[in-house]
């Protein structure tokens, strides 16, 4: 039987608030659960949009456009796509780290699916109860390492609820088809364990096989109950990051978005680069500032792209040089993980100044987490040695940003050519404007899913990650770049994430690697796929 009355309301699908029309009031029950005036959609977005303004702080607009996510999808996704601009940092970064951060503390209605160690055995009868069965996007985090902030154990899903919003506001993925997963396995961070608010599994993390364990169980109970879902690894610490992915990768349809997400936006942002420095790709010298899963996953892709203009494995891993918290990344180095070894140089330890004087890179490159390891001495030692230093400070939150856009300007008298993760405010300096690209890995994600779920894909090969990078470098206008942004308009990230899942689902079907029929017109059928939230 249809909803009629305050179901209709109750409904967040069905739900148009205010603007349904007097044969829709009639007919669905709703005459007198309305107020007399219908408003519009356009007319609603101009109250949101007023109230979001009005509110004191980030994460209070975050609240508010959460309330209304609950209640009116439609409105909500139709305001998002609107106002890219000015809401993605409200439902992503910088503000979903606080929301992680916090997310215990202001728990209201819930939008995830989580799983304990107490679900052991149980976990393809716990994904029965998820009501949708058309799923197709899943992001799933372990809490483990989310942003610059560490172990935040259940309040990671945060981050699967935004990704997944960018899905549908950057794709046009159905939110019907979207699911965000937290794997519950325990937290390290003790403060959480005994904060009498913390909703999650309040022991410490489970380890070795007992881990592995679950995250099997869960990968296969998907593969049963959602045989076409993407499955999209999100903030793993590093070693089960690329543990996972590389047991994952070719067996499912996954991908680790910090660790080949990053890579592409990052390649991206440095082909563009070339652009304007003038030296091309081929001819780069790239310096790293940490060397975790995101740094490492950028060189792996660069490596790639360098082999694709001609270079040897070894010529190619040779201009990419990493810096960590004891220095220039060495074969002497302690702790050298296996993800690191192909950058490991055989050089005496140098710091991270004695390396940058020594190998003198054009471009840096900040993936430390390590909020202002950028420092003045770092940008004037860049700038003496490049007319223009490209400089990536890609570290989330904003608080753990390597410099500010502001610093990056001023200290390389304004010939920098900045890139962060989290965004910034264009810069006035020395009487020109400057506009910061910010290296956001929704301008990858959204289209390599959207990609994935339209040729309903096996697996995703590393090469489709540099096949994005490219097609998202291509966006870049030279006007754009004459500002010194290496990004296109996040108001054009609807048609930029079409044109990422053509090239995406045209490589895999012609690779062999796609399940769905291909169409005669893939570009037309993948954008006749999308969601419309207009009523």
């Amino acid at each position: 039987m249809d909803k009629r009355g305050v179901a209709v309301l109750r409904d967040k699908k069905l739900s148009k608030s205010t603007a349904f029309t007097k044969q829709e009031r009639q007919e669905m029950g709703l005459r007198g659960l309305l107020p007399h005036s219908i408003i519009s959609q356009t007319i609603q977005e101009r109250r949101v949009m007023a109230n979001i303004r009005d509110k004191g702080s980030n994460i209070e607009k975050y609240i508010f456009l959460s309330a209304l996510q609950d209640r009116n999808e439609r409105l909500y996704y139709h305001i998002i796509m609107n106002n890219l601009e000015e809401i993605l940092p409200i439902i992503y970064t910088p503000t979903v780290g606080e929301v992680c951060t916090r997310f215990s503390h202001i728990y209201r209605i819930d939008k995830g699916f989580y799983i304990t160690p107490d679900d052991k055995g149980d976990v393809l009868q716990l994904l029965q109860n998820w009501p949708e069965d058309d799923i197709r996007i899943i992001v799933v985090t372990d809490g483990s390492r989310i942003l610059g902030l560490g172990d935040l154990g259940v309040n990671g899903i945060g981050i699967s609820i935004g990704k997944l919003s960018l899905y549908t506001a950057g794709a046009g993925i159905n939110p019907a088809q979207c699911m965000p997963i937290v794997l519950d396995l325990g937290t390290n961070n003790q403060p959480l364990r005994e904060d009498l608010l913390y909703l999650g599994y309040p022991h410490p993390r489970l380890e070795d096989d007992a881990y592995f364990e679950m995250v099997e169980e869960f990968i296969m109970g998907v593969q049963k109950r959602f045989p076409k879902a993407l499955i999209q690894f999100e903030d793993f610490i590093t070693p089960k990051a690329y543990s996972l992915l590389e047991k994952y990768q070719t067996k499912v349809l996954c991908f680790n978005d910090d660790i080949q997400g990053t890579a592409a936006v990052a390649l991206s942002g440095v082909l563009c680069s070339s652009r304007v420095t003038g030296i091309p790709f081929k001819n780069s010298r790239i310096l790293f500032l940490g060397a975790g899963s995101a740094a490492t996953g950028i060189a792996d892709l660069m490596v790639d792209a360098f082999m694709a203009e001609g270079l040897t494995r070894q010529e190619a891993e040779d201009k990419l040089w990493f810096v960590d918290i004891n220095g220039l990344v060495t074969k002497e180095h302690k702790n050298l993980l296996p993800h690191n070894i192909p950058y490991a140089r055989e050089s005496d330890h140098m710091s991270f100044v004695e390396t940058l004087h020594h190998y003198r890179p054009n471009i840096l490159i900040g993936a430390s987490g390590a909020g202002g390891a950028f420092t003045q001495e770092v940008i004037e030692i860049m700038s003496q040695y490049n007319s223009r230093p490209v400089i990536f400070a890609l570290s989330n939150p904003t608080s753990s940003a390597e410099c500010t856009a502001e610093q990056a300007y001023e200290w390389s008298n304004g010939q920098a050519v900045f890139v962060s993760g989290s965004p910034f405010n264009k810069v006035i300096y020395n009487g020109k404007t400057h506009v910061p690209g910010q290296g956001n890995n929704v301008y990858i994600f959204p289209g390599v899913g959207l990609g994935a779920m339209a040729c309903e894909a096996k697996y995703l090969p590393d090469h489709v990650f540099l096949t994005a990078a490219r097609v998202l470098a291509s966006q870049v206008t030279e006007e754009e770049l004459a500002q010194g942004t290496l990004y296109p308009r996040m108001t054009h990230l609807q048609e930029i994430s079409l044109e990422i899942a053509t090239a995406i689902a045209t490589t895999l079907w012609d690779e062999g690697l796609a399940r769905a029929e291909r169409p005669d017109d893939i570009r037309a059928y993948i954008a006749g796929l999308r969601y419309d939230p207009e009523y």
